[in-house]
């Protein structure tokens, strides 16, 4: 039910997405697309992830699987951040452009937090609630080092395989004069509050509903 949901509503944006091309004559939005479909891209590895620990994959295997989730896991809450091209779209209503941004970052966020969700079982099944936590919290706090990639840096996920000396360079460089990137590093750093509290908020709200999802 909560998979045909989020598809339903990714379905609902790529149309209102599309109204609004068909309607400007731009391609001002479409950014939208692209980035829920990235966020899609850690759900879809948690769900292998989670079931295959059910059906007994490798440890090496559920290892490839959630290391590649953690690398893409920044990409679901990083679309809260296109909130900064609100006004900047050309032609279309600005409260036409705030509701397609509220939906993409909304469900971006479901999509992150019930993928962690899943990992976080996973974790806790094998060693404890309290690595489970400790793994969901560190998720949580780099995917907000993520969005600094991404938003500041303009690195993409991928990249942390293909050029993993130079992302390291960046942020070492960072770490050794903060305060040349203490806009950036801030915002990060709010941001992994925001999401550490938004996934607390989304779990005791949900608790109920994510067991009975990760019991299927």
């Amino acid at each position: 039910m909560l998979v045909k949901a989020l598809l339903a509503s990714s379905l609902v944006l790529a149309l209102g997405v599309g109204l609004r091309v068909g309607l400007t004559q731009t391609l001002d939005a479409t950014n939208l697309v692209w980035n829920l479909f990235l966020a899609w891209i850690p759900f879809g590895l948690a769900l292998v992830l989670y079931d295959g620990a059910r059906r007994g994959l490798s440890p090496a295997a559920l290892l490839a699987l959630g290391t590649g989730w953690l690398l893409f896991l920044p990409n679901a809450p990083y679309i809260v951040t296109d909130v900064k091209w609100l006004g900047e779209y050309e032609g279309g209503a600005l409260w036409y452009d705030a509701a397609l941004i509220g939906l993409a970052a909304t469900i971006g966020l479901v999509l992150g937090f019930v993928s962690l969700y899943l990992v976080q079982v996973v974790i806790a099944e094998r060693f404890g609630h309290l690595a489970g936590w400790a793994l969901a919290w560190s998720a949580l706090v780099l995917s907000g080092i993520g969005v600094y990639l991404g938003r500041f840096q303009r690195w993409n996920s991928w990249q942390v395989v293909t050029e993993p000396w130079t992302i390291g360079r960046e942020l070492f460089g960072a770490a050794l004069d903060p305060f040349a990137h203490a806009r950036p590093l801030a915002l990060s750093t709010a941001f992994a509050i925001l999401w550490c509290a938004g996934y607390a908020l989304f779990y005791s709200t949900f608790r109920g509903q994510l067991r009975r999802l990760s019991d299927r």
